[in-house]
């Protein structure tokens, strides 16, 4: 389900009866991408990887990079869920049981009316809770002016020393942490600050993108670790919140933001420094 929403995903943790079993799949729900990744990891892809192919092989070239992707993820989630079952929440796996339910007619509309309210409304209330003030934030400091820079650009200054170890920049780590409320406007975030304007754009193709993010210093380094960091960073706003409610532990919910994002930030350490000794050689 994570795959869809990962706010989903944390809610369908509810049918797992291990307590430990429901929390080490709750703190590792975040690291398969969600639809709110997904724009971002292909529109990556398809600039900087496959934009110079023609032909079915792109098609078939850029599916088998968001594959390997996604595969990735599912490694991560496998690996991370390891350790914590060795080291935090230690204790014997649970037997697992499926037991068939008596059959019975389908009752159609009794499952779409509570699929809405258990779990759409549910969660299209929480993300609106979430979006509104987090909308707000970003267009303060759009507009707000340090001198010649606005706010959004000094924080992104400030930022970039650390960005750039992990092979980012200030803006696109910026881009990262004001997209909390939802991933999709990662992009036009970082459209926004490149273009200096005071709200959010997007473009009508991907070579007007490309040749802004090219012009502002992205090289191929920087679309995979682009890449990497969204898939291993912190859960959305909405996804955090819902943590919150289905653990009633604030302790939980800081390690299920702490746990992606260290690794991700380790991860782009580690791959940024690796490509760059390959460049150079």
């Amino acid at each position: 389900m994570g795959f869809g929403c990962n706010a989903c995903g944390v809610i369908g943790c509810r049918i797992i009866e291990s307590p430990r079993e429901r929390l080490i799949a709750i703190l590792t729900n975040n690291f398969v991408p969600c639809n709110g990744r997904f724009p971002t990891i292909i529109a990556v892809i398809t600039m900087f990887f496959v934009g110079a192919i023609a032909g079915p092989a792109q098609s078939i070239i850029s599916t088998l990079i968001l594959t390997g992707v996604i595969l990735l993820g599912i490694f991560m989630t496998f690996l991370i869920s390891n350790i914590l079952s060795k080291t935090l929440l230690k204790g014997m796996p649970s037997s697992f049981t499926l037991e068939l339910p008596p059959y019975r007619k389908p009752q159609v509309g009794k499952v779409i009316v509570r699929s809405i309210f258990d779990r759409t409304v549910f969660v299209l209330a929480r993300a609106m809770a979430v979006a509104a003030p987090a909308g707000i934030v970003i267009w303060l400091m759009s507009n707000i002016y340090l001198g010649e820079l606005s706010l959004l650009s000094t924080c992104a200054n400030f930022l970039d020393p650390f960005a750039r170890a992990i092979g980012l920049d200030g803006t696109i780590l910026m881009a990262f942490i004001l997209g909390f409320p939802a991933n999709e406007i990662v992009i036009p975030i970082i459209i926004m600050s490149y273009m200096c304007t005071g709200s959010i754009l997007e473009f009508d193709n991907l070579t007007q993108l490309y040749q802004l993010l090219v012009d502002n210093g992205w090289t191929w380094i920087t679309a995979v670790c682009t890449m990497l960091f969204s898939l291993m960073h912190f859960p959305c706003g909405t996804t955090c919140w819902t943590i919150k409610k289905e653990t009633n532990s604030w302790k939980w919910t800081l390690l299920s933001f702490l746990i992606p994002t260290v690794t991700g930030i380790i991860v782009c350490f580690i791959v940024a420094n690796m490509c760059r000794l390959i460049s150079a050689v």
